[in-house]
């Protein structure tokens, strides 16, 4: 695998389309944690929110599929650092990690444009927990376009 980029941060924020945008301009295979967890029924919350061990084994499915990836883009909310870490310790390749940040307030108006929306509870505790935990380029997404939030991770990687 020549790299692979995460694309992490709270629900509402944007994450899927700057990834399947990113996906497109960098000819790279996309990979939505979102869509692995409810396929294979690994999203069940629990208490404060899905269990660190249904994460891992999400891990373990995506690692298989893009281990014969050359380019590949991962977006979720990561917001267990145990999942983080595995995911981390199991990619053999160049890791980029984006967190892409804005205002709870931005997050629900965002939030009720989906097809199918979160309620706003389960909006602001994903927002609170992906906060807890500082890691990679930290990307503000308030007012940008994606264009320029996808220039702004560009302009992070090097190729």
């Amino acid at each position: 695998m020549e790299f692979c980029i995460i694309i992490r941060g709270p629900a509402g924020v944007g994450k899927t389309t700057i990834a399947k945008e990113l996906a497109r301009n960098l000819d790279a295979d996309y990979f939505s944690f979102d869509e692995i967890m409810e396929a294979n029924k690994l999203d069940t919350i629990v208490g404060d929110g899905i269990p660190s061990e249904n994460f891992v084994k999400a891990n373990e499915i995506v690692l298989d599929l893009i281990k014969n990836k050359d380019r590949v883009i991962l977006d979720g909310c990561f917001y267990r650092k145990e999942q983080l870490d595995h995911l981390l310790h199991n990619i053999k390749a160049k890791v980029y990690i984006f967190t892409l940040n804005a205002d709870i307030k931005e997050c629900l108006e965002r939030n009720k444009l989906r097809m199918n929306p979160l309620t706003d509870n389960d909006i602001e505790q994903v927002h609170y927990l992906v906060s807890k935990i500082k890691i990679g380029r930290i990307i503000n997404t308030s007012g940008k376009s994606i264009k320029q939030i996808v220039s702004d991770v560009l302009n992070y990687i090097t190729l």
